[in-house]
């Protein structure tokens, strides 16, 4: 890395594309405490100070004294080295996981093939979260730490984080939000980073907060929060939308390998580097050529599950890699299923549906499927199913209308493919 004067005047950004095919990236050099441009250009790689952007804006890279930068809180090349086969760097991204995180090998092969996504998510639209869930000492922290320091610009927060310092941080970088202990104790902090989630996994839908100006008048500025991120809790998240957004590896579910050293070597930091500097040039390389492939799609995965890992599918160039994702998918999905299957919902849709099968009376009262879900599920509700708490599933969860005559409130029966379609997506089997 070559040093060169601090220009004066331009716009510090980690990362460019101008119109004419430039590719740019920050590189910070920590022991010379220096950051520059690696820009690609038809496969050329040159070292840059600044650069113009389409013949008007000055570009300059962020500052190394810049506090994350100094205090290594983001995950940066030093160099950018020419990309080998990109089956040669599979092999040494799951060699390096292996070394340090016990993951099943399903798994592993998907945090391998994440990693390359990160540094071409730009060409998606929709991402797939991941996520390592399990109780204190079963090795979240170490995948997060291990998997995110080889991420595209990666980098990592805690529980103890306020979330204004993570917007800005995102917004600043565009990189990989890597979060330990994502189960808040604070009710408003996590309300914010379920809205962090909810729209961070498809481009254009930015977070809006009101900043303070130069005037100290409240302006509102656009978030830019979209990008990968993975996350290590201990539950689960209640929005059962966001829940689905996530590719989930449970750990602790068996004995950890004795090779996996409990401390982390400093060798571990070394290797990230070196894989980092690989990762960019097969950022540099694939950037401009990754589409989406939507002949990865499976019929055996709902619209939402083919819509979050086709990205990772598109940029997994081993078949039989990718029919690990997909076997790994649907049995993700198929957990994520047997849970909607035990909700008061599920319930009420295999009442509804016995009632249409046996000939009910249209429209049919609520009282009739209140006593009716009492007789088939009262015993597994900790509280009293009233007509009251039906109708409000029935309108608020369901969708349907219900109304009012002759002093009774009644539903009318909804068609049967409506009740067979929602019975599928909520697992009530219907022999």
């Amino acid at each position: 890395m070559t040093k060169s004067a601090p220009p004066k005047h331009g716009r510090p950004v980690s990362s460019f594309r101008s119109a004419d095919g430039h590719i740019g990236e920050l590189l910070f050099d920590p022991e010379a405490n220096e950051t520059c441009f690696a820009v690609s250009e038809n496969g050329e790689l040159s070292m840059h100070s600044t650069w113009k952007l389409d013949s008007s804006e000055l570009l300059i890279p962020i500052s190394p004294d810049n506090n994350l930068l100094k205090h290594r809180a983001i995950f940066l090349p030093t160099v950018a080295e020419k990309c080998a086969d990109v089956s040669e760097l599979v092999t040494e991204i799951e060699a390096y996981i292996d070394r340090y995180v016990d993951l099943s090998p399903r798994f592993r092969t998907i945090a391998s093939h994440y990693v390359l996504l990160s540094w071409v998510y730009g060409a998606f639209n929709e991402l797939p979260y991941l996520r390592f869930r399990g109780e204190p000492g079963s090795g979240k922290t170490r995948a997060l730490i291990v998997i995110g320091s080889i991420c595209y610009q990666a980098f990592l927060a805690s529980g103890a984080s306020t979330v204004s310092p993570i917007f800005h941080t995102l917004d600043a970088f565009r990189g990989t939000f890597v979060f330990d202990e994502a189960d808040f104790r604070f009710s408003n902090e996590k309300m914010e980073l379920v809205k962090l989630l909810n729209n961070g996994n498809v481009r254009g839908f930015p977070l809006f907060r009101s900043v303070p100006n130069q005037r100290k008048e409240y302006d509102p500025k656009a978030f830019h929060v979209f990008g990968p991120k993975i996350v290590a809790m201990r539950h689960g998240f209640e929005d059962r939308a966001l829940e689905s957004r996530f590719l989930t590896e449970e750990m602790g579910q068996r004995p950890c390998r004795s090779d996996i050293p409990i401390n982390l070597p400093d060798v571990q930091f070394e290797e990230a580097q070196a894989l980092r500097n690989r990762l960019l040039g097969y950022r540099f390389a694939h950037l401009a050529t990754t589409i989406v492939h939507p002949e990865h799609a499976s019929a055996s995965l709902s619209a939402r599950a083919n819509q979050i890992l086709i990205p990772l599918l598109s940029v997994t160039e081993n078949k039989e890699a990718r029919s690990i994702m997909l076997d790994e998918a649907v049995r993700l999905e198929a957990a994520h299923i047997g849970e909607k299957s035990a909700l008061p919902e599920a319930h009420l849709l295999e009442v509804l549906a016995e009632l249409i099968e046996g000939g009910a009376t249209d429209p049919v009262a609520v009282t009739v499927i209140t006593t009716e879900l009492q007789k088939r599920f009262g015993a597994e509700y900790d509280r009293a199913i009233t007509a009251r708490y039906v109708g409000s599933l029935l309108r608020k969860r369901l969708h349907f209308t219900t109304y009012k005559t002759s002093g009774v409130y009644v539903l009318p029966l909804p068609e049967l493919e409506r009740i067979a379609t929602l019975c599928q997506k909520f697992g009530v089997r219907r022999d």
